[in-house]
């Protein structure tokens, strides 16, 4: 019995099999496959040599589509997926004049900048501004404690006072002795008193001259003492050295100060300057007073006038460049100190170039080139690019005079990409001779 039921499921097994087999058969045969009416009906179906055709479904004559199998099997190149040519736009390399600039980058930083300190030592009592207030040469910023040094000019004063009374008696008492020693010199004259007598009257002449001398002495160091103590006085007094901004602000009232701790930072805005490190291949063309352009990420679209004002004639051994100072005019202060900058700086010298589209530049992993436009096709051609300027880019290698490079849409294309430019058939105008006539002859660098 149980044999008998093991047959029947090996059967019904075989059975399924066999269903799954004819089922899968029929969903995937091909609708003109085999022998039948639909496949002699269409001859270019057929499969052999010099088979013209197209894939199943075949009344659709498309570009791209699969051709037939077997030896000398036709239709298009690439297999199925093939689709419309893409749009593109073209320009020439054309001849051109740029001058040369050199692309460097710097920190932008105030042209004067100053730390305000004391000159003593002494505890704060005020600070009078804060980060970014505007201070005016002179303008109180800051005081420090000066009671005690209050009470020590009203002792000095009194000290002047008391010198100036003994020098006054003494010039007093200088009199005297004037006036007694010219009325004993005539009673020497007439022999009325000894030549003893005459000698201590001159002594006592000279020894009161000597003690006015000395009171004039005194008081002289006594106004010296007063002047010195209310100098120190005023330093207690920080003043603004310049005009300009307050940059930071460091302590608050309270803190013990001495002579080498900043209270703020006073920076002097109109006028900037960055430094930057130029290679020494471009030093021999570098002058005092070539223009440079500066730009800031925080600012887009705004660019700067500078100069270069000062170049060191030390290099450093280690990069072989020399640090080269440029001033920016910033009436509006919309310069920030630190601010990251970006200097295009003028050598001062024009050549002819070849000019391209910055747009028409490509990157093949690191090699740069462009896309060339050849009978319709696309012909990746590399190059050796130079300066990057608001014309273009200058080819060094690589590109002739009035050869046709696409410019935009390059950036997606392969090498033997199909391409059509935008209204190359009407009127039977070439596009490309268009934009060659519109292109600009000259080059050059608009700075």
């Amino acid at each position: 019995m149980n044999l008998i039921n093991s047959k029947r499921s090996v059967l019904v097994v075989l059975a399924a099999f066999a269903l799954g087999g004819l089922l899968s058969y029929l969903i995937t045969r091909p609708k003109n496959a085999g022998n039948g009416p639909q496949a002699q009906g269409n001859p270019q179906a057929r499969s052999g040599p010099g088979g013209g055709g197209q894939t199943a479904g075949g009344a659709n004559n498309r570009p791209g589509a699969g051709g037939g199998s077997g030896p000398g099997g036709g239709g298009f190149p690439g297999g199925a997926g093939g689709g419309r040519p893409q749009l593109v736009e073209v320009a020439t390399v054309r001849q051109g004049s740029i001058r040369e600039q050199v692309s460097l980058v710097g920190s932008l930083k105030p042209l004067e900048r100053v730390d305000v300190t004391p000159k003593i030592t002494g505890r704060l009592k005020t600070v009078l501004v804060q980060v970014g207030d505007p201070v005016r040469q002179g303008q109180l910023i800051a005081e420090l404690e000066d009671d005690e040094l209050g009470q020590q000019e009203l002792r000095f004063q009194a000290s002047l006072a008391v010198t100036q009374a003994n020098h006054s008696q003494r010039e007093a008492e200088l009199e005297n002795a004037r006036a007694e020693r010219e009325r004993a010199a005539n009673l020497v004259e007439e022999g009325l008193i000894s030549p003893q007598s005459w000698d201590t009257i001159q002594t006592r002449y000279r020894v009161v001259e000597s003690q006015l001398k000395l009171a004039q002495a005194q008081v002289q160091q006594a106004t010296a003492d007063l002047q010195e103590l209310r100098i120190r006085k005023q330093q207690t007094k920080l003043m603004s050295p310049m005009d300009g901004y307050v940059g930071r602000r460091y302590l608050d009232p309270g803190a013990l100060l001495n002579p080498n701790a900043p209270v703020v930072t006073v920076l002097q805005l109109s006028r900037m300057v960055t430094e930057v490190s130029v290679p020494e291949q471009y030093l021999s063309r570098l002058r005092v007073g070539n223009s440079a352009k500066i730009s800031v990420d925080a600012l887009q679209g705004q660019v700067f006038e500078g100069k270069v004002a000062r170049i060191s004639p030390l290099l450093d051994t280690a990069t072989r460049t020399s640090a080269v100072e440029i001033e920016i005019a910033n009436p509006a202060a919309q310069l920030k100190a630190e601010m990251f900058a970006r200097i295009q700086m003028d050598l001062g010298t024009e050549r002819s170039v070849l000019l391209v589209p910055r747009e028409a530049v490509v990157l093949r992993g690191q090699q740069a080139g462009v896309n060339v436009l050849q009978d319709d096709k696309v012909k990746f051609h590399p190059i050796q690019p130079g300066l990057s300027t608001d014309e273009g880019v200058e080819i060094l290698d690589g590109l002739e005079l009035g050869v046709t490079v696409i410019t935009r849409g390059s950036q997606a294309l392969r090498d033997g990409d199909a391409v059509t430019v935008p209204g190359a058939d009407e009127a039977g105008t070439d596009p490309r001779s268009r934009q060659d006539a519109q292109a600009p002859r000259s080059g050059g660098n608009r700075s």
